[in-house]
């Protein structure tokens, strides 16, 4: 074989070597670190898709002060009493507050009315999915402002259309609080972007003044048919103005904005003022304009309705240092007059978001509309994103230039390795370089300046490989292995990098919707102190899960830990048992401030992704206990096994309750009936098996209907094989036990395995 075969045949076995090197590292990090399970589409495809300008979502909250506000998934009735009815074995909740119960026992404010749906109802109540579920595709939605009419909230909103990839003006309307919203459709449609729709009354009439700076002037709307047919009243200034508001303000029509289009204007951080005796104008400025032109971090750019509370004005600014819209800020207005203006910040009063990209605000909220109800209730809509400015094409950079950098490495490795020879001829590259007779004099003084360039620049680049060629690297040596290793190592870290930022989504665990709308859950955990170590990274983790509302620890034995001790981004509660019973897993607790538990055993520990896929299961089928855990009992006697042995049966009957779903009013009232007694004290005979009788239990209610449900977990760590307290560390001793709770179990509540229900029965495919 000639030298030049062998070169070229040596070139390319090393290329492809490599090629294969960095797909299969690849793919190994995907499977290893990406969910198996894509989250589903919205029935319109159109709607929701990967935008850098982000995903935005709109929150309601409540409070009985503008300058203290919660969401409405912390909303919740004053006192929750237990009620028992022991011919069913029932527990059901009486509510007592001042702002639950409504017509039809409809708990308002935080319940949906929905039978099959859990609560509370949780932020964000509208999304870029419930848009596009409703046949209005959309991007994101944003800017929310909100008009009330008596006990009927109307929601606008700007709507990025997916396909026009400008902003429309939707609107939606909720009849019980703001719990469920139903999309009434685009309300205004320009040729040119619209966003923030400032909607206001005056003089019977309503009127909507939206940002349209595109067009260069600021239009006043007035409803025709409210809400959906608006026409245009006037052009009120002519003037580009971003994100404006009109307010009456001591018997004196105010106008606020911002004009970035203006001479030596800071984006984001100029705002003007302008005055009249009518919204319609004539308008004249503010004596002292712009008030404010400063670093766009300071809030000068309006964000929302201004209000006014105890006499005092308060306007809303934006905060966009760190990104665009990065947070709200609040100021109280002290002076506004024809001549002068001054506002001092003053605390917003709404909790920041502590679970990162899982909460649906965690990254930047940057609008805020809050309005006096008829009570002495108020009510406020601001949007959030959970990612920033930016997001999508930030991680694309990143990962293409980490796969860029991937590829160089290898070709080095290759130069180093002799593997490939680089001799770059000018001449083959510019083959004009030497036929400039059709040029100008001009022309072919920068042809040869170029030329001469790009000759300095090849004859380097040759002189540089022939270096490392003639330098080597000897793979058999101390110091070729280590230079080796270090450039693989390299060229994995950066192919995963590369895979993470561009296959990997914006790195959120986010909740899972339910008919366009989310709801939170209790994690519940049975534990005692010699597992505290488990307990402090469950918590941790689980706490930065989207659903998670709260963390109760049931602590069985020993000293309990302060709940300082943990690092959590939810409340931890701490029920202290006054005997060790593993009965205590089910009690009755009137504070549990959600319909859906999670009993998960505290040395689990599985992604967010999972349990949110859980929960949404769950929510569909709220009268089965859904979990992560499938067992099979059958055999004559009852035998009970494990997962592997269920599949090769290709069928379960039980879901382990150590992790699985249920609603506590239910399961606990069952388990603790009068019926369930005699099973309770076996489990205190055998200190074992009371997830078995929980599945008795459900199964004694009806044999013709699936009573449990199995969603598959993309991958579990049991962290107790670290810390050597494992409760069940004798597999086999365990299963005989709980075969000898199925024969006991089986003389008073029946038969369990009746029923066996299919692995892969789902559309989802989350029981494959």
């Amino acid at each position: 074989m000639s030298t030049g075969r062998k070169w070229r045949s040596d070139t390319f076995l090393f290329v492809a070597s490599a090629a294969l090197l960095l797909g299969s590292t690849a793919a190994l990090f995907a499977w290893l670190t990406f969910s198996p399970f894509p989250k589903p589409l919205p029935p319109s495809s159109l709607g929701c898709l990967p935008d850098g300008e982000g995903s935005w979502s709109v929150g309601l909250f409540y409070g009985r002060s503008p300058l203290s506000l919660r969401p409405i998934e912390s909303v919740i009735p004053s006192s929750l009493s237990f009620g028992f009815d022991s011919s069913v074995g029932l527990t059901f909740l009486i509510l007592d507050c001042g702002m639950c119960l409504g017509a039809a026992g409809i708990l308002q404010w935080n319940v949906w009315s929905n039978d099959t749906a859990a609560w509370p109802v949780a932020n964000p109540v509208v999304t870029c999915a419930s848009a596009s579920d409703a046949g209005f595709p959309s991007n994101f939605v944003a800017d929310p402002f909100l008009f009330i009419q008596g006990d009927v909230l109307y929601l606008f909103f700007e709507t990025k259309n997916p396909i026009t990839l400008q902003g429309d003006i939707g609107v939606a309307i909720s009849n019980d609080k703001g719990a469920t919203w139903h999309h009434l459709g685009i309300a205004l449609d320009e040729e040119w972007h619209l966003s923030y729709p400032y909607v206001f009354s005056y003089q019977d009439q309503i009127y909507m003044m939206p940002e349209g700076s595109k067009k260069g002037d600021l239009r006043l709307y007035r409803a025709v048919e409210f809400p959906l047919r608006w026409q245009l009243e006037k052009v009120i200034l002519q003037k580009p103005l971003v994100d404006s508001f009109i307010i009456n303000y001591r018997s004196h029509f105010w106008l606020f904005g911002s004009d970035f289009s203006a001479p030596g204007a800071k984006k984001n951080g100029e705002l003007e003022i302008w005055h009249s005796s009518s919204p319609l104008g004539p308008w004249s400025p503010h004596k002292q304009n712009p008030v404010h032109n400063m670093d766009k971090s300071f809030g000068a750019r309006n964000a929302g309705r201004p209000f006014t509370y105890d006499g005092e004005l308060y306007r809303p600014g934006q905060d966009c240092g760190d990104t665009y819209g990065r947070r709200v800020r609040l100021f109280k207005v002290n002076v506004l007059t024809k001549d002068e203006y001054e506002e001092v910040e003053v605390p917003l009063g709404i909790d920041e978001p502590q679970k990162g990209r899982n909460a649906w605000n965690g990254a930047r909220y940057h609008h805020l509309d809050v309005q006096q109800l008829t009570t002495d209730r108020w009510v406020a809509v601001m949007d959030g994103d959970r990612v920033p400015s930016g997001d999508a094409v930030r991680r694309l950079v990143i990962g293409y230039t980490s796969f860029g950098a991937a590829i160089a490495l290898v070709m080095l490795s290759g130069v180093l390795l002799s593997a490939i020879k680089c001799n770059l001829r000018l001449s083959r590259c510019l083959p004009l370089s030497t036929r400039r007779s059709g040029l100008t004099g001009a022309a072919q003084e920068r042809h040869f300046q170029l030329y001469s360039k790009l000759r300095w620049l090849f004859s380097h680049l040759n002189k540089m490989t022939s270096h490392f060629r003639s330098g080597g690297i000897r793979p058999n040596t101390c110091i070729g292995r280590s230079v080796l290793a270090l450039l693989f190592l390299a060229v994995v870290t950066l192919t995963c990098v590369g895979t993470y930022y561009v296959y990997g989504g914006n790195g959120a665990e986010e909740a899972y919707s339910l008919k366009g709308h989310y709801s939170q859950f209790t994690l519940l955990t049975m534990t005692y102190d010699a597992r505290l170590w488990n307990l402090k990274t469950y918590v941790k983790h689980y706490s930065r899960c989207s659903s998670v509302r709260e963390i109760l620890v049931v602590w069985n034995r020993g000293q309990p830990p302060n709940v300082s001790e943990f690092d959590s981004t939810v409340p931890v509660r701490i029920r202290v048992e006054k005997r060790n019973s593993l009965n205590n897993r089910f009690n009755v607790d009137p504070s549990i401030q959600t319909l859906a538990v999670l009993e998960l055993d505290d040395d689990i520990i599985m992604p967010c992704d999972d349990v949110e896929r859980g929960f949404k299961v769950w929510r569909d089928h709220p009268e089965r206990i859904v979990g992560f855990y499938p067992r099979l009992a059958e055999g004559r006697p009852l035998k009970y096994r494990d997962e592997k042995y269920a599949r090769r049966r290709r069928g379960y009957n039980m879901i382990l309750t150590g992790a699985a779903f249920m609603d506590h009013r239910l399961a606990f009232g069952r388990y603790w009936s009068q019926e369930a007694k005699i099973g309770r004290n076996i489990v205190d005979e055998y200190f074992n098996c009371e997830d078995v009788l929980m599945n008795f239990l459900y199964a004694n209610v009806s044999s013709s209907r699936k009573t449990v449900e199995y969603v598959k977990p993309s991958w579990a760590v049991d962290t107790s094989k670290f810390s050597g307290v494992a409760i069940s560390r004798n597999t086999q001793a365990h299963y005989e036990v709980r075969s000898d709770c199925l024969a006991k179990f089986t003389e008073v509540y029946g038969d369990l395995a009746a029923n066996k229900w299919r692995f892969g029965s789902r559309k989802d495919g989350w029981d494959a």
